[in-house]
């Protein structure tokens, strides 16, 4: 199987083509346009498909994109406003209608840890919770080697939980919420406020390795907040692995080494059995990974 891969965000589509396997046989990005309207950003990837169909013979359509997503339908359930006019869209039905191939539509976060499952992270872990940590915190739930999608095919908005009851104000319209504290979003935004100047996050992590006092007062302040969210959802699921995705992974072991110390000390100790906490291997390429896999079981469905 040959397959149109893309993966739809905010900034930029990421797109590409892979084998059955998993295989990037081809990768590229654009623009997302996000400002003129969803139906702008579909025909865009319409107009890909065509391009990628000279030089490939696909066989199927296979999409990650944000917002949450109904998987059945592969239609948009409720986008934020870095995609406006993309709630309602039925992503699915216009590139079926358009090619006639098989199409596999889910939410990007889905596809991350479903792509760390296949071929990075989590292979041959059946339990695990996988986050990113970016402008917001995004979260899936693998179950038996499956998606949990929930009733609604919402499940997984880790970073909606309450850490601070009364805090920062959030987009959902609640306050207090964790992404307003954990995210890399909010790292940044903490930097600039503490600090008192304008630092990116790179910036930041230097400094604390180089242990200036300050950035590293305010990266451990961070850490605290994202390990306790990752508390709460440890004595929930009592999962053997917790993936975390987003830039921030990039940062390496000493980040990883601090995230699981103050994980470690504030779960309890029939939790600590078999608890592992890593950093996604794979980055943007599990999305399009988890993507395909997904369309592989769809396909297989189909014809059997």
């Amino acid at each position: 199987m040959i397959a149109g891969a893309f993966d739809i965000g905010g900034t930029s589509i990421k797109y590409g083509v892979l084998n059955e396997q998993g295989d990037i046989l081809y990768q590229s990005k654009i623009s997302t346009k996000a400002d003129q309207g969803g139906q702008v950003v579909i025909e865009q990837v319409i107009e890909l498909v065509k391009a990628l169909q000279k030089e490939y013979e696909l066989d199927g359509i296979a999409i990650s994109t944000a917002g949450q997503i109904n998987k059945e339908e592969g239609s948009v359930i409720h986008a934020t406003d870095s995609l406006p006019g993309y709630t309602g869209l039925n992503i699915k039905e216009e590139l079926e209608i358009a090619f006639y191939l098989p199409v596999l539509v889910d939410n990007d976060v889905n596809c991350a840890a479903v792509g760390e499952y296949w071929r990075g992270a989590a292979k041959n872990v059946d339990h695990f919770l996988c986050m990113t940590l970016g402008t917001g915190i995004g979260g899936a739930i693998i179950m038996n080697g499956q998606v949990y999608h929930g009733h609604a095919y919402s499940a997984g908005e880790f970073g909606h939980m309450t850490l601070y009851p009364g805090g920062e104000p959030c987009l959902c319209g609640d306050e207090g919420c964790y992404e307003q504290y954990a995210s890399s979003r909010a790292l940044e935004q903490r930097a600039v406020k503490e600090l008192k100047q304008d630092i990116s996050l790179p910036e930041l992590f230097i400094k604390a390795h180089n242990k200036e006092a300050a950035p590293e007062a305010v990266i451990e302040r961070w850490v605290l907040d994202v390990a306790l969210g990752i508390k709460s959802l440890v004595h929930i699921f009592n999962p053997p692995l917790i993936v975390i995705g987003g830039g921030i992974s990039e940062q390496g072991d000493d980040l990883l080494d601090k995230l699981k110390g103050s994980v470690d000390a504030r779960i309890m100790t029939s939790f600590k059995r078999n608890l592992e906490v890593k950093f996604a291997q794979n980055g943007n390429d599990a999305n399009l990974q988890g993507a395909v896999y997904q369309l592989k079981s769809l396909v297989w469905e189909q014809n059997n």
